[in-house]
């Protein structure tokens, strides 16, 4: 990046300024309260998402049969909105009132009420409930959470089981109110088996939304294992939206919980955060959420009563947090660069923007800059974006292996009738860039060529025009 000029930086916005966007966040696993929301809010409100994912808390919400205490997740709700933030919540998990395993377990994680008449009417009434509570305040309810995985689903997956579950919750999230929003799924693993289970009961068509979670260390994999979701839910419920509600990467390589044990690294983890996100987005998803906003215990496999079950620490935020004896996230809930790298990310792309297809492309000649050819054009993801007001932008990237190698190379650019001004924005830390005359030449009729311009295994935006703000 060194021949080019910082001109810049791209200038962060807060979820006030923000009217519309797909981009959202990871508030989860307050029901069993593992980190301090009051420390979190107006930092991720700084990051200028909208969509803020929680989970509801049965067991937290419902101690006493038939009483109701939602303080604490009022106050969740209403510290989010008060900050532009809007909360889409996850329907979870069991009660130890009406279930002995659920009660053995922390947080009654994975214990789906689905065995006796009684579970399924408390859940039903408490879902009625938190509904009606937060009519007009939130829209999208989830049911569940990833009850494709034997973590969350603890007694034995089963499509067919879940299938009717969504059925009976949909009615009762519709009779708290009716204009409520359903969102089914929340899958992790995409067997086709356990989901022609799922449809052969008719929860696709009682469903507005499918949402699926999506951790691998290759963002291609992350998006082409869903498209089999896609099709086969589209046949039974043309109109059906999708969801991508959980997706995300560690920010070192001794945490517990998807993708552990791998090399990551703070820089490696906002450089996955960038290519995930944009290869969700360009699947026109509906919410597009990182997992999560503050380092957390896991929490999934815990027993009460025994500390050690549940002190398994993930280290997923953008924000970095130490723990208590008792794995409670604390500290300050610093930044880290994969925090920089979503703020620059929801700073563009929000508000009117469309993907289309524009006459650029990338191709290659010899480089002196690396002794050699640019790198391989066709191993490269890149998709092209207009604004309303013309302006454009590509984005482009080599999706080299994360863990195992860095790239920095050069590709060449050509463009043709594309109006505005050319910069380049490095998506990881937000500069901008200015293009100098020796990099972009004009050819005959009005053809811009990029000669051997920058290349990264981290997304870079080439614009034309005002498509950013610095």
């Amino acid at each position: 990046m060194e021949r080019l000029k910082k001109i810049g930086n791209v200038a962060p916005v807060h979820a006030l300024q923000v009217e519309k966007s797909v981009l959202g966040i990871g508030f989860e696993k307050l029901d069993r309260a593992v980190f301090d929301p009051e420390k979190a809010y107006d930092k991720v409100a700084e990051l200028g998402v909208k969509w803020v994912r929680i989970q509801s808390g049965w067991a937290r919400t419902e101690k006493e049969k038939g009483v109701y205490d939602f303080a604490w997740l009022d106050l969740i709700v209403d510290n989010l909105r008060r900050r532009g933030l809007q909360p889409w919540i996850d329907l979870c998990y069991g009660n130890g009132l009406y279930d002995a395993e659920a009660a053995k377990v922390f947080g009654a994680v994975g214990c789906p009420p689905v065995k006796t008449d009684e579970q399924k009417k408390a859940w039903h009434d408490y879902v009625v409930a938190l509904v009606r509570r937060y009519a007009g305040k939130v829209e999208w309810f989830e049911v569940w959470n990833e009850p494709d995985g034997q973590w969350c689903w603890k007694h034995g997956v089963d499509g067919r089981e879940y299938g009717e579950f969504v059925v009976a919750t949909a009615q009762a999230v519709r009779e708290g109110d009716p204009g409520a929003k359903v969102i089914g799924g929340v899958s992790c693993r995409h067997a086709p088996e356990w989901l022609t289970d799922v449809i052969s009961t008719g929860a696709i068509k009682a469903i507005d939304a499918y949402s699926y979670h999506g951790y691998t260390a290759d963002e291609r994999a992350s998006v082409h294992r869903p498209r089999l979701i896609r099709a086969l839910c589209r046949q039974v419920n043309p109109a059906i939206k999708f969801i991508q509600g959980e997706t995300g990467t560690q920010s070192r390589s001794d945490g517990a919980g998807a993708l552990k044990g791998m090399a990551w690294t703070p820089l490696k983890q906002a450089k996955f955060l960038l290519r995930i996100l944009l290869s969700h987005l360009f699947e026109e998803v509906l919410i597009d959420s990182y997992f999560s906003c503050v380092d957390m215990i896991e929490a999934l496999n815990g027993r009460v009563g025994e500390k050690a079950s549940y002190l398994d620490y993930g280290y997923f935020g953008v924000l970095g947090a130490t723990f208590d004896e008792n794995g409670v996230a604390t500290g300050n809930y610093t930044p880290k660069p994969s925090y920089r790298a979503l703020q620059v990310l929801a700073s563009i792309f929000r508000e009117e923007y469309e993907m289309k297809e524009l006459p650029i492309r990338l191709t290659g000649q010899t480089s002196p800059r690396i002794g050699g050819w640019d790198a391989s054009w066709q191993e490269m993801i890149s998709r092209t974006f207009v604004k309303p007001d013309g302006s454009s932008a590509l984005v482009y990237w080599k999706p080299e292996n994360l863990l195992t190698s860095t790239l920095e190379s050069t590709v060449t650019i050509q463009c043709a009738g594309v109006p505005g001004t050319p910069r380049l924005i490095d998506l990881l830390d937000g500069a901008v860039y200015e293009i100098p005359e020796s990099i972009m030449k004009t050819g005959r009729n009005g053809v811009i060529t990029f000669d051997n311009i920058p290349v990264k295994d981290s997304p870079l935006l080439l614009t034309f025009g005002d498509f950013a703000e610095y």
